[in-house]
């Protein structure tokens, strides 16, 4: 099992999340996050004063997946997400040792 945690624009979650729903993802963490990669912020103009906004909106997903939905998961994900500008985000990786559902007690593959 490997977690997939992915950082993207805000106006790209409902896209990624219908192209995710059409390969059979069942679920998913949201957490509404602000950050900044190579963009470093950016300055605005507001009456008259400059404002340098540092940390930018994001969108953070974490999908646990099996083995197998790996590929398919961050192909719909890059793909979707992707605009061609700065700041589309990045993809992580990593093993999942164990997942267990709370309510049943079932573990791992059963528990996803």
């Amino acid at each position: 099992m490997k977690k997939v945690e992915a950082v993207i624009k805000p106006f790209k979650l409902d896209e990624v999340k219908e192209a995710l729903q059409e390969i059979g993802v069942q679920g998913m963490t949201v957490i509404e996050a602000k950050g900044y990669g190579r963009q470093k912020g950016h300055s605005e103009l507001y009456r008259g004063a400059e404002y340098v906004i540092d940390f930018l909106p994001k969108i953070k997903l974490e999908i646990v997946v099996t083995d197998d939905q790996l590929d398919p998961v961050i192909e719909a994900i890059a793909t979707v997400a992707r605009t061609g500008k700065i700041g589309d985000g990045k993809i992580f990786v990593t093993p999942v040792e164990r997942v267990i559902r709370i309510r049943t007690g079932e573990t791992d593959n059963q528990a996803l």
